[in-house]
């Protein structure tokens, strides 16, 4: 499978978490609260999904995913390594 969608899933979610954070550090508008908000949680979400629908996601790979922000940012980086038994030349 491929990884595109978990690579754009990634990054709204991470922008939009920063957005969020942006905004609550600064003038705390009510507006981008609501409009971010639930865009983060629904870009989170999709991470997830994205993440454990992969084939070659392992344990590690899927509990990565869970972690807000940059989670899957680090799925992405971790599912485009070889495979461990690759390297190892077995």
């Amino acid at each position: 499978m491929h990884t595109r969608p978990l690579r754009i899933a990634a990054n709204t979610e991470l922008l939009s978490l920063a957005l969020l954070l942006g905004n609550v550090a600064t003038m705390h508008l009510q507006a981008v609260s609501s409009l971010m908000g639930p865009a983060h949680g629904c870009a989170y979400l999709c991470v997830i999904g994205a993440t454990w629908r992969q084939r070659r996601a392992d344990g590690a790979t899927k509990a990565v995913a869970l972690l807000p922000g940059i989670g899957g940012l680090l799925a992405v980086r971790r599912l485009g390594r070889p495979p461990a038994a690759a390297l190892a030349g077995h």
